[in-house]
């Protein structure tokens, strides 16, 4: 067996781990969906109050509080 020839089969060998690990795209997608959604509702629920702590903290850092 030559160099070449072993590289090649090497080669071959990953391509195919990696075409049998590609994932399930649908779900993903769905996992991102939903993360996003959770990161949007928390922002709703809590981001009033944590405008609210961070003017705070900058007011506290600049003296004017």
């Amino acid at each position: 067996m030559h160099v070449a020839d072993a590289g090649r089969d090497l080669w071959d060998r990953a391509a195919a781990r990696a075409r049998d690990q590609r994932g399930d795209v649908p779900g993903w997608v769905m996992i991102t969906l939903m993360s996003a959604l959770l990161v949007a509702a928390l922002l709703a629920i809590a981001g009033p109050r944590l405008q609210d702590l961070f003017n705070q903290a900058i007011d506290r850092v600049s003296g004017l509080g």
